[in-house]
């Protein structure tokens, strides 16, 4: 009897173990995938960035041309990352804030590569060190104001929809400064956190940019 006893104890140990192992190896592939999609983003919107940086040595169809097949480029990417994510309240949980980057690429809304990157990315220290960075360079003239307010619109929608608190003064400069796109985006994109509304989300508007 106490054979058996001991037999289950061992039993009951060995698949304490094998779960324990299987949420660890669950866990590394979440974060392998992660990186390999953080990876095909970063090549994306280096594509983007490279386009802008080259826009005065091409001719405007060529630049409009090459925007398109990026973008569509995001597009397959979206669709790639929506069926990965589907059913998977981890991976939602975990690409949430990737896929809403995305859709924010593809609709236009943001249009900086390193701004899509970092809010994909969750970032918000990063996002905060990058507009420190422009309201320095916009006070002594390194940054055109056009740019600037451009740039830091998308900041502070990226930290609002990651969930960080604005203060009164850019909330303000949100209201006054966003554009029509972006305003769009503001009133049917989810906070990150609704896993379900980013992929409703995400699919009907990636449907729209293709009629």
């Amino acid at each position: 009897f106490s054979y058996f006893i001991f037999l289950n104890f061992c039993s009951l140990n060995t698949a304490k173990y094998a779960g324990r192992e299987m949420a660890s190896r669950g866990k590394s592939e979440t974060t392998k995938l992660k990186q390999n999609l953080e990876e095909q983003l970063d090549r994306l919107m280096q594509q983007l960035q490279d386009l802008e940086e080259c826009r005065e040595d091409l001719d405007e169809d060529e630049y409009e041309e090459t925007k398109r097949e990026t973008l569509e480029q995001l597009n397959e990417f979206n669709e790639s990352l929506k069926k990965i994510m589907s059913g998977n309240m981890t991976l939602v949980d975990e690409l949430g804030g990737m896929q809403l980057a995305i859709q924010a690429a593809i609709s236009q809304a943001f249009k900086t590569p390193e701004v899509i990157r970092l809010f994909a990315k969750k970032q918000p220290g990063q996002l905060r060190t990058r507009l420190a960075e422009m309201d320095r360079d916009v006070m002594v003239g390194k940054l055109p104001r056009v740019v600037y307010t451009q740039q830091k619109v998308e900041i502070l929608m990226a930290l609002r929809k990651l969930g960080e608190k604005l203060t009164v003064e850019d909330e303000t400069f949100l209201s006054a400064n966003a554009s029509a796109t972006l305003s769009q985006f503001e009133k049917v994109s989810p906070d990150l956190g609704s896993g379900d509304k980013v992929l409703a989300l995400a699919s009907s508007d990636v449907e729209k940019t293709k009629t």
